[in-house]
């Protein structure tokens, strides 16, 4: 499901990081397309600035991101993508319900897109809201360098949203840049498999500096997609009143004002903003420990507008209060299906068996260490060898600068080289503290878009320091990296993310449900916390329909809309219903892109009726 092929000139080793001769990356267009229109989509990398670096991604079109396509609900196109990426691709219309064989999925809708090749998508839109396009090959990599762009559905009804005098579309994404370029991948197996590769540059619209300008008396509507490989946005904006009006595919049961709307990878909301005096504001992401700067916005003098005097209406959505009326059945129901959601993490510094003593503790909280292999009290995540034992170092007599830890010869005189000593190996044991990206830029309100260090104890002169938070963070989240160098050292084959079928006792890639046209099916997801790695995540089913959530640990879900994705958080269980549409051979997988390539995914069918 996964098999990628790489450009053959590439060395096995890497893949291209060098944006010399490359067309410098351009803002995305906005594309109406009509009924039986084509749109020629191109893979191919560009220059990236971001600040003072230049680095090499890879764009839609030229563009990162990609350029947004604006269609009429109920409207058909047909889109030919050219591939002149790194590797293979394909295309996944994220959210929408369409033919199958379109869904982007290599090996089982369509054949990978070699480099140099070329395939063409014939997409419906049936329903109305925000969607995004994205590879389904190497996510964590292809995604990452900047493949993705957003699909606005215009409804038929003209008032099917509330009145608004201005769209803003807006990605919401971070990279992770180490010594001037993106942090090296691997073509050969995905790394920061445990937690998924968090960045230390934010991206909003592919704009790591972005400013807007707003007027005083308008209502602005943000159309807001999370295309980070992993991280979870806390999206508010101070000085404002924001109203929650739609979610993944299209408006909710009953709007409502909001502080601040959460966005977990590939998951949307659409919110609408009421500005009402002029000065300077920040767009800005906040966690419990943190705050960071999204976007800043001036806002000039207006006066308020036909939209701005409606503004205080809140309406409710007909179909989802249909919906509502009839929930209490499928509330009261045994579920259908149950998932759990586990890791299993092989030990980065596990040692041999009877190599000497050795000491574990919590990646998260190093202050609990154990004498034996465990789990943690604080959150549950399994213990990991955190000291080695004495090993021996060898040295040539003739050239002691030629040292090793295995005997042999000395490369230089062909001696045999003797043991001189000994000396602990590297540990595992980590202050997360101190090995938090230092290159974030610091995003407070009120600051510049300079490079700060983030020091995770303090927050400089914001006045927003925060008390850290345990493992699974506040409410559930991991919103950051609290173990950046066991992270990076998971890969696919030591990092193991599975669904399991509690009601079938199968495994990720053995689970097979099979549903017809016109079932409705409650699934119930546990994330469970007898798991190797506690942590969030977001659950999405590929176009066979769409879902409503039911309750969240057993609490109703108060607001409904139709939902592709939903954020299952730290020991939380969650009730889905899955409205079934569309016949085929359809993924469901974890949307953090290094879960998904470390197995979080499986396939299930759907007979016609």
């Amino acid at each position: 499901m996964q098999h990628h092929q790489l450009d053959s000139s590439m060395p096995a080793d890497s893949f291209p990081t060098d944006p010399a001769g490359l067309s410098e990356a351009s803002p995305p267009q906005l594309l109406e397309l009509a009924e039986g229109d084509t749109l020629h989509l191109h893979v191919a990398p560009v220059a990236k600035r971001l600040g003072d670096t230049t680095v090499r991604m890879l764009g839609y079109n030229g563009s990162i991101p990609g350029p947004t396509l604006m269609v009429a609900q109920g409207t058909e196109v047909v889109v030919h993508v050219e591939n002149h990426g790194d590797l293979d691709t394909t295309v996944h219309w994220h959210g929408l319900r369409l033919e199958n064989r379109y869904d982007g999925v290599p090996h089982e809708t369509q054949a990978p897109i070699p480099v140099g090749g070329e395939f063409s998508y014939r997409i419906q839109f049936p329903d109305p809201g925000l969607y995004w396009y994205h590879p389904h090959i190497r996510e964590d990599y292809t995604q990452e360098l900047g493949l993705y762009g957003n699909i606005l559905v215009v409804p038929r009804d003209p008032d099917y949203w509330p009145p608004a005098d201005r769209d803003l579309i807006l990605t919401l994404d971070d990279l992770l840049i180490e010594d001037g370029k993106i942090a090296p991948f691997s073509p050969t197996e995905t790394t920061y498999a445990a937690m998924g590769r968090f960045g230390n540059r934010l991206l909003v619209a592919g704009n790591p500096d972005l400013h807007l300008s707003f007027r005083a008396g308008e209502v602005v509507r943000l159309w807001l997609t999370n295309t980070a490989n992993t991280r979870v946005f806390n999206v508010t904006l101070p000085g404002t009143r924001m109203k929650l009006v739609g979610g993944d595919s299209g408006g909710v049961e009953h709007e409502e004002f909001v502080e601040q709307v959460v966005l977990a990878p590939s998951e949307r909301v659409v919110v609408d903003v009421l500005v009402e005096s002029p000065g300077e504001l920040a767009l800005e992401h906040q966690t419990p420990d943190r705050t960071y700067r999204l976007a800043a916005i001036t806002v000039t003098e207006g006066a308020p507008s036909a939209a701005a005097t409606r503004f205080g209406q809140l309406r409710s959505a007909p179909e989802l209060e249909g919906e509502r009326a009839r929930l209490d059945r499928w509330l009261a129901a045994a579920p259908d299906r149950i998932l759990a959601l586990v890791a299993q993490m092989d030990d980065p510094a596990a040692m041999p068996e009877a190599a000497g003593p050795v000491t574990y503790a919590c990646p998260m909280h190093s202050d609990v260490t154990s004498q034996e292999p465990g789990r943690c009290p604080k959150c549950g995540m399994k213990l990991l060898a955190t000291q080695a034992p004495t090993v021996t170092t060898y040295a040539c007599p003739m050239h002691p600068e030629v040292v090793s830890d295995q005997p042999g010869h000395c490369p230089k005189c062909g001696m045999k080289l003797l043991a001189t000593g000994s000396a602990r190996t590297a540990t595992a044991d980590h202050d997360h503290a101190d090995i938090y990206h230092s290159d974030m830029e610091h995003t407070g309100m009120g600051h510049s878009s300079d490079h700060a260090e983030m020091d995770h104890n303090s927050m400089d002169d914001s006045g927003r320091d925060h008390a850290g938070m345990d493992h699974g963070g506040a409410e559930g989240i991991e919103w950051e990296d609290d173990m950046v160098e066991v992270n990076r050292q998971t890969t696919d084959a030591t990092m193991h993310w599975r669904f399991l079928d509690r009601t079938s006792g199968a495994d990720s890639p053995a689970i097979d449900w099979r549903f017809t046209v016109g079932d409705r099916v409650k699934i119930r997801l546990i994330n469970e916390m007898a798991s190797d790695h506690p942590m969030h995540h977001p659950f999405h089913l590929h176009g066979a329909g769409r879902f409503l959530v039911l309750a969240r640990d057993g609490v109703t879900e108060p607001n409904l809309v139709w939902k592709d994705t939903v954020l299952v958080r730290t020991g939380q269980t969650v009730d889905i219903l899955f409205d079934v549409t569309n016949p085929g051979l359809w993924m469901a997988h974890c949307h953090i892109a290094e879960h998904m390539q470390s197995g979080m995914m499986f396939s299930f069918s759907v007979a016609r009726r």
